[in-house]
């Protein structure tokens, strides 16, 4: 169990969670619908196994380019702790999973779940012929606010999908920052990423422009819903960390990459969904 965790590195689940419970309790606060502790465990349990397939299989296709990455020869694959059929087989058994809990969720959630799966195991070939690579990772983990909706209501609705963009253009912007390491590496391999195709320095001007869009967006739910200062303070204080992580890294100075990548991004999910949970508790008690 131990190897798997690393082979997928479950701490990571951290980025899209926090907006999976956002999605949710959004659902519960704006429309007739009541909380479910059901509910709630079976958005849990497809996260988790959303997550587990994308990671996996990622580690799983790109075993040979990790082997030759000097920053990754360590991972799980390369460094022969895990086969990669456990890998692969890892992989299929989350997305029955995946599937299967969808099925006792709704219909919509059961119909679109080999579409969400599409996506999170799609982006593992998307730097093979894109540098939009990251927009797609993107687009995986955005998939978590407005899926927990789904999964409470069983309908879409704007709100949600103004979290999903969010997380969309936060998750885009700091992976290519850490894309940042490999960009000599990625040339040299003919992979595609942002860095290896527009230079470290414009490669942060374009991580910038979407963290700024990023802040766009958690903005624009103050003008359609009745939103307060907790949330407002949750916007400030995402935006602060924003600013720090690009702050951190130059594109002479790399040294602090993992720092903005995984530190500062999981704090800011957390942080910033606890003062959503903090906004809408306050608001129905009061």
């Amino acid at each position: 169990m131990k190897k798997y965790f690393s082979l997928v590195l479950f701490a990571h689940t951290i980025f899209a969670m926090p907006f999976a419970f956002i999605g949710f309790f959004l659902a519960i606060t704006t429309t007739p619908h009541t909380f479910s502790w059901q509910k709630l465990l079976m958005m849990v349990l497809c996260m988790i196994f959303a997550r587990n397939s994308a990671m996996a299989f990622n580690r799983y296709l790109d075993r040979g380019f990790d082997a030759k990455n000097p920053r990754t020869t360590n991972r799980d694959i390369p460094a022969g702790r895990l086969s990669a059929k456990s890998a692969l087989t890892f992989t299929v058994v989350n997305c029955v999973l995946f599937i299967a809990t969808t099925f006792f969720i709704n219909p919509l959630c059961f119909y679109l779940s080999p579409i969400a799966l599409a996506v999170v195991l799609g982006y593992s070939y998307t730097k093979r012929f894109t540098p939009l690579c990251h927009l797609i990772l993107g687009l995986g983990l955005s998939l978590a606010p407005i899926g927990a909706y789904l999964v409470v209501t069983g309908e879409f609705a704007l709100l949600p999908v103004m979290f999903s963009l969010a997380v969309l253009c936060w998750v885009s912007g700091f992976d290519i920052i850490y894309a940042l390491q490999d960009d000599e590496f990625d040339r040299n391999a003919n992979l595609k990423s942002i860095p290896a195709w527009l230079g470290r320095k414009k490669a942060l001007q374009v991580s910038t422009f979407l963290h700024t869009l990023c802040v766009l967006f958690v903005t624009i739910p103050l003008m359609l819903a009745p939103f307060g200062w907790f949330y407002v303070a949750g916007i400030v204080f995402f935006i602060g960390l924003l600013i720090y992580q690009h702050s951190i890294v130059k594109p002479n100075d790399l040294s602090r990459v993992n720092l903005a990548f995984g530190t500062t991004n999981g704090i800011a999910s957390v942080v910033f969904a606890i003062f959503f949970l903090l906004d809408v508790y306050w608001r129905n008690q009061f």
